[in-house]
């Protein structure tokens, strides 16, 4: 999972750097676009940490306890961020939003109040200007993060065979890749966003088009969230293989000439890219002792060569 640690912490120091520079921008030009971007990469970052987190705890050896290993602390500490931290921020972001666009949108420059305190964020600035300079140096740093979790996305779909992002997006185990890679697209969408917002606000003397940026961008955030929990949800509850990758390595078992038929086939993930295969084959008579150890052992080893997340395999002889 080196892949994935890479893109987490490539996402983490960008957000990082991001989340600053918007909240920069925000207390010099009390934008509501920009509190929505701040609070965006506020949960970003935050993300990143949980994702580190499920990375470092689903690593460990497997114990009495746990005898298939920890590999399902991925699926858990996704869904937190899925649900937790993104559904926060989407809700923070479309409330502000709201709220600016029903008390008749923000004045540039005037009086604002934030955590209780009231200040006046006119500093001398230009805010059209200070919004686009944090905004394009965000869409930088994020376009770096996205581009290393594409490279890494891609890499799986090139190496499973996969058709394009949706197929990789419902058959991927290794959601801490796909996690930082729809951080990384919604929140390059949310800067576009903010962007078109501010723009317009601008070219129109009208401050709700930057409160109405909010409301998209807190949308997109909350749509992706439950999108997200969803992927989630089928890992932790133990979803099998697709179908198609299934069928290939219950074929394995079926094309030896040794099998009469296969009475129970089970596939489940135990963590990302972690498969357990259970078998219940009859053989056909003839078969025993030794022999039959051989022929369990060729089929086990020929499921790993065919899928390399495969780990684990139970085959158990029915007479």
């Amino acid at each position: 999972m080196a892949g994935s640690r890479g893109v987490v912490i490539a996402a983490l120091f960008a957000n990082g750097a991001i989340a600053i520079l918007k909240f920069i921008g925000f207390l010099l030009t009390a934008s509501p676009s920009m509190l929505s971007e701040t609070y965006h990469s506020i949960s970003d970052t935050g993300n990143q940490v949980f994702l580190l987190i499920g990375l470092r705890f689903g690593g460990r050896e497997a114990d009495r306890q746990h005898p298939f290993g920890y590999g399902k602390a991925q699926f858990f500490y996704a869904f937190l961020v899925s649900v937790f931290l993104f559904g926060i921020a989407g809700w923070e972001s479309l409330k502000h939003g709201y709220h600016v666009l029903t008390h008749g949108g923000t004045e540039a420059g005037g009086a604002i109040e934030f955590l209780g305190f009231t200040y006046d964020p006119a500093f001398g600035f230009d805010l059209f200007y200070v919004n686009v300079a944090v905004l394009l140096a965000a869409i930088v740093f994020e376009s770096w993060a996205f581009k290393k979790a594409w490279a890494e996305m891609r890499r799986q779909m090139a190496e499973n065979d996969w058709g394009g992002i949706r197929e990789a997006f419902r058959k991927t185990s290794d959601v801490t890749t796909l996690t930082a890679l729809t951080e990384d697209t919604i929140a390059l969408l949310g800067l576009v966003v903010a962007l078109l917002g501010i723009t317009l606000a601008r070219v129109f003397d009208e401050p709700l088009f930057d409160a109405a940026g909010a409301l998209v961008i807190g949308a997109m955030l909350m749509v992706f969230a439950v999108a997200l929990a969803w992927e989630n949800k089928r890992l932790i509850l133990g979803e099998s293989l697709p179908q198609d990758e299934e069928r290939k390595l219950r074929a394995i078992v079926t094309d030896r000439e040794e099998v009469d038929r296969i009475v129970d086939f089970r596939t489940v993930y135990f963590g990302p890219e972690r498969i357990v295969v259970s078998a219940d084959v009859e053989f056909a008579p003839g078969f025993q002792g030794g022999d039959l150890d051989a022929i369990i052992t060729e089929i086990e080893e020929e499921m790993k060569a065919t899928n390399a997340s495969v780990r684990t395999v139970y085959l158990e002889p029915e007479v």
